[in-house]
């Protein structure tokens, strides 16, 4: 056996301080940290780094890190200050081993480190950052060190929100979106539309990270720009950024798995975008092979709703990953009638079979309408909104391919359980007056469907069928009482519908309210003083 397999017996050899491993890793840290801020060999500078990168992995070890000496340090060795950034390629290319491991280091001590994350700023190195970013931007071939970059201002924009308007500021959307459309060698047909090569390469492993992490980026850095309106300038530079995340969308990677979390960023990107800007999605001509809705080219709905398909399919961590594309369709039907046609006709296509309830099944439209009884609010929402705004926002239609049970959620939420009210929620969207057909089968059996469970049910006895009068009086008055002792016990609370169609406890509707127990009597005594009197 080599000495070096021997480590554990020598640990326990040792002192009781040298035995302490957080004791040892905190030393070792600092006598690295000197050592690199001295003049070293190449060889040994890379180990240095390198075990520097191990340690900063561990919070307990970070003390000799958290300095402005050690920060400026490892920014010097990843070029990130002003003074030490090389324009030459073939000079940056022979550093890119030692800047690689600097990077990784200052990646994990800014994850680590909330002190880290504040002198980032101060230190200007987030400057140095963009600069090198802007830089390499135009190299014929793109640096091993691009990716842990943009990993560090992904984590910075991430961790430190109030940096990402200083990154606005400086033109970070736009050094961005150049370096989003030099790792996919964009090529442009009109001034928002890429040419998209069928025969082009899938995008590689390397170039997919890379532009994963440009899309994280632009997220932090935008998300609070969706409800604003946003001036000439920038509207034009959006839209130059939807052109290109258009072919985010429809291009495949080499990795199925890339391919799925490639488009995940890209429509969590485009619903942090101004709503108005989205167009260019739709703005493409029509190709023989395109998916149209009245003439417009549907190429990239069609791949948003195969997306959302694939996300409702899969189990795990459902709210992140439904949420986004539910909000960002959702929002597309409200502002574009055809995209609202075209996805209406593949999620809620016209009722014939009303012999089960809506949520069974394992169609799109099954699906979601489970989901509006998720137990995550913001998830069940989501869900119920895009299937409202494809019935127009029209509380009958969307009883009638919902049922009632599965559609009170919204209904309470927006005050419209009476019905009433339609759109009077803030809701911009303009629908056409055109009424939703029932087809011949859906009519044959709608006096027969329970609008509860949206379902035709099957035809039940009379469960008073024998009874006398008296018998149904008393049978009606038995379960009076047994509904105000619930109620006096507060297991249940009857409720009602107000006028703005909000449910309110019955007692809140009259003028006068009364208890359950003192209508059932003043009723009954009615009754009695009226049968007397006959």
């Amino acid at each position: 056996m080599t000495e070096s397999l021997c480590l554990p017996k020598l640990f326990k050899e040792m002192s009781p301080n040298f035995y302490d491993t957080t004791f040892v890793f905190q030393n070792l840290a600092i006598v690295l940290v000197r050592f690199i801020q001295t003049e070293v060999k190449h060889r040994l500078l890379k180990a240095a780094l390198r075990t520097l990168r191990i340690l900063s992995r561990d919070k307990k070890t970070l003390g000799a890190l958290v300095t402005d000496s050690a920060l400026l340090t490892l920014a010097k060795l990843a070029f990130l200050t002003t003074n030490d950034t090389c324009d030459d390629e073939e000079g940056e290319l022979a550093e890119e081993s030692l800047r690689k491991e600097a990077m990784k280091v200052l990646c994990n001590v800014v994850y680590n480190s909330t002190w880290a994350q504040e002198r980032f700023s101060a230190l200007s190195l987030m400057n140095g950052l963009v600069e090198r970013i802007s830089s390499s931007v135009n190299w014929s071939s793109p640096s091993s060190v691009q990716f842990y970059e943009l990993r560090l201002m992904f984590l910075i924009t991430a961790l430190r929100p109030e940096l990402n308007n200083q990154l606005q500021k400086i033109g970070g959307v736009s050094i961005l979106t150049a370096a989003l459309e030099s790792t996919l060698e964009v090529k442009w047909k009109e001034p928002y539309e890429c040419v998209l090569d069928p025969a082009a390469p899938p995008i590689s492993p390397e170039a997919s990270q890379r532009v994963i992490e440009i899309l994280k980026i632009l997220f932090n850095i935008t998300y609070s720009n969706h409800r604003q309106e946003p001036g000439e300038d920038d509207a034009a530079l959006y839209r130059h950024l939807v052109a290109i995340l258009r072919l985010c969308l429809l291009r495949k990677c080499m990795m199925a798995d890339d391919t799925d979390e490639l488009q995940g960023h890209t429509v969590n990107l485009l619903t942090a975008l101004p709503l108005q800007c989205l167009d260019v999605l739709l703005s493409v001509p029509l190709t023989p092979d395109s998916e149209q809705s009245q003439g417009v080219n549907m190429d990239c709905v069609h791949t948003l709703l195969l997306f959302m398909e694939h996300r409702l399919e899969s189990g795990d961590k459902i709210k992140e990953k439904l949420t986004p594309i539910l909000n960002l369709l959702t929002e597309s039907c409200r502002a574009h009638r055809e995209t609202r046609l075209y996805i209406r006709k593949h999620i809620l296509p016209p009722l014939r079979d009303v012999s089960h309830k809506p949520e069974e099944g394992n169609t799109v439209k099954s699906r979601l309408i489970r989901l509006m009884t998720h137990l995550d609010t913001d998830l069940k929402h989501c869900a119920a909104d895009l299937i409202f705004v494809l019935c127009k926002e029209n509380v009958r239609r969307f009883v009638k391919y919902t049922g009632y049970g599965n559609a009170a959620g919204l209904l309470a939420t927006r005050g419209l359980l009476g019905g009433q009210g339609v759109r009077n929620y803030n809701s911009s969207a303009q629908y056409s007056s055109d009424s939703d057909s029932d087809t011949e089968e859906y009519r044959q059996v709608r006096d027969r469907i329970n609008p509860v469970t949206g379902r035709m049910e099957v035809q039940q006895p009379d469960p008073m069928e024998g009874m006398t009068e008296e018998e149904k009086e008393e049978e009606a008055k038995r379960l009076i009482t047994l509904f105000s002792k619930l109620s006096r016990d507060d297991i249940i609370q009857p409720m009602g519908v107000d006028e703005e169609g909000k449910l309110v406890p019955l007692q809140g509707l009259g003028e006068n309210p009364m208890t359950e127990d003192a209508k059932t009597e003043t009723e009954t005594d009615e009754g009695a003083d009226k049968e007397h009197m006959d």
